[in-house]
């Protein structure tokens, strides 16, 4: 199962490709993002955590998505302009994707098989959904939209 989640294929926001491998034995908090959504501050505490907790292994990978009511309008190299200059992302970011239906990322599509949302979905609900993976990729957890970056210390601090 591990060696799976390190084998999916993604596209960085600036160009080029790398794996989940490149993360490998790291605590990884997945989030799909938007530019224009009511959560988007939450940049700024995503952002926080990783430069806290960075140096102990955490990583921030996030994944712009323009599926929920179109709030991830921006080309690629708007996105990382956007990111940069109002919340300093520092935080890999990666290029557009879908969460839900027939073209959902695989990368995704394994998060969600893995940890289910609430009453046992799989559907992304929308924007700042969070997946905290640990270090051997084995054990997801999934988190709503509504749980602040903050909220995430405490299950941050477990898995370190």
């Amino acid at each position: 199962m591990a060696s799976s989640l390190y084998e999916i294929t993604l596209e960085r926001l600036e160009g080029g490709t790398t794996t989940l491998g490149e993360y490998a034995h790291k605590v990884l908090l997945i989030v799909n993002t938007a530019s224009e959504c009511g959560f988007t501050p939450q940049y700024a505490g995503l952002e926080q955590l990783y430069r806290s907790y960075g140096p102990r292994g955490l990583v921030v990978l996030g994944f712009p998505c323009n599926q929920f009511g179109a709030q991830e309008p921006g080309s690629a190299a708007q996105i990382a302009a956007f990111c940069s200059k109002n919340y300093g992302v520092s935080f890999p970011l990666f290029a557009k994707i879908e969460v839900n239906g027939d073209a959902t990322h695989p990368l995704y599509r394994h998060l969600k098989q893995h940890a289910r949302g609430l009453l046992g979905t799989e559907a992304i609900k929308w924007n700042f959904t969070k997946f905290l993976v640990d270090r051997s990729g084995e054990r997801i957890e999934r988190f709503a939209p509504t749980t602040s970056p903050q909220e995430l210390a405490t299950h941050i601090e477990a898995l370190l």
